[in-house]
């Protein structure tokens, strides 16, 4: 710990942090060099409490607390070594303490995990618009303009040839209606189309969002909250809508022998809630994956150049890092539209299995008869 107090006091660059720092969430956005766009902080505490974020004391007064604390141990250690009394040291340490509890803007301030509390402990419901959910609000208010404006369009121009705009929507909406929602759903695309196309333009413009370099890659569709959310809807929609043969066959598997199903409906019962959490961790792990890697190839350049110092290292570093980064953000693109793919075939294919008609048992019917 005292040598990454040591690091940090000589301002040596920290790849992990760095990367860790990027994909976070936060209270303020930061867009480009210096510039910074606080976000509204709102917050329950005795009554409702909404200021900007740039009211409140950095997010990082807590663990520069901590590095001066350290420091003072190391100094006190020291002292003590050479046989002299540390009772300055420990007024040092009071004062550390005295900063990282009273660094606050009307008692609040960020605790380790980023959320805000207060001072006294007691409950704090924290509602802020951070980055992600300022990011979400975007990506909502982008596709309402797009899918109103494309609609207006086929009405006002019906029977005729798209333009501008729904030129370019129409084979993406076709895509996912063709190729991926008809044939898993068949008859049944029309009803669930709504909540597909919904999904695989919301996950595909949040992921588009978070390559454009900016406005600081915001990481909405890496944050596990919004995965979950939407793997949650897509669980609620095919277990809501389930037939009874798919309960059935979970809970009874037909032609299955009683002791092999002691083992196999719990097994089915687990799969229920196996296939969100896919879905759930596949989109969170690859686009958090893809914004750490471009991270860690920029790093490279801070590294070899070692924060600065190092002109050769970092020209180096740079030589190696600018390529594979380039082909990193070209390679996220494709990524960007495979995930949204991914999460909407997967979901459409689930649902469609919840809703799968007897078949097998229809076809043994119609050849017994036949037979007879």
């Amino acid at each position: 710990m005292a040598g990454q107090v040591s690091a940090a006091s000589e301002g040596k660059y920290d790849a992990k942090e760095f990367a860790m720092h990027h994909v976070a969430d936060a209270h303020e956005w930061h867009i480009v060099g210096g510039l910074t766009i606080p976000l509204p902080c709102i917050v329950i505490h005795d009554g409702l409490h909404v200021f900007l974020s740039n009211k409140m004391p950095s997010a990082h007064h807590g663990e520069a607390a901590e590095a001066t604390e350290e420091a003072h141990e190391a100094v006190t250690d020291n002292i003590h070594a050479d046989g002299v009394e540390g009772t300055m040291v420990v007024e040092h340490h009071e004062t550390a303490e005295h900063t990282a509890h009273h660094e606050t803007y009307n008692g609040f301030y960020y605790s380790e995990s980023g959320r805000i509390v207060h001072e006294d402990g007691g409950f704090t419901l924290d509602l802020s618009i951070t980055k992600n959910v300022a990011t979400l609000l975007i990506v909502s208010i982008i596709m309402l303009l797009v899918f109103t404006s494309v609609a207006k369009a086929y009405k006002r121009r019906e029977g005729e040839a798209p333009k501008g705009l729904q030129s370019f929507m129409e084979p993406l909406i076709l895509f996912v209606r063709d190729e991926v929602v008809r044939p898993n759903l068949g008859k049944k695309s029309d009803k669930y189309l709504p909540y597909l196309l919904t999904v695989f333009f919301f996950i595909w413009i949040s992921n588009m969002m978070g390559l454009i370099p900016i406005i600081a890659n915001p990481n909405l569709s890496g944050n596990i909250a919004v995965t979950c959310a939407l793997a949650l809807m897509t669980f609620l929609i095919t277990n809501l809508h389930a037939n009874k043969y798919y309960w059935g066959h979970i809970f009874n598997p037909p032609g299955v022998p009683g002791f092999v199903k002691v083992i196999l409906v719990p097994i089915e019962i687990a799969g229920i809630f196996i296939k969100p959490v896919a879905l759930m961790i596949r989109l969170f792990a690859n686009i958090t994956a893809g914004h750490i890697i471009i991270i860690s190839l920029v790093g490279l350049i801070f590294v070899f150049g070692n924060a600065g110092e190092n002109l050769g290292g970092g020209l180096g570093g740079a030589a190696v890092a600018v390529p594979f980064t380039l082909f990193m953000s070209v390679l996220e693109l494709l990524v960007a539209f495979l995930q949204a793919f991914i999460f909407t075939m997967l979901s459409a294919l689930f649902i469609s299995l919840a809703q799968e008609d007897h078949h097998h048992d229809d076809h043994a019917e119609h050849a017994s008869a036949a037979h007879h």
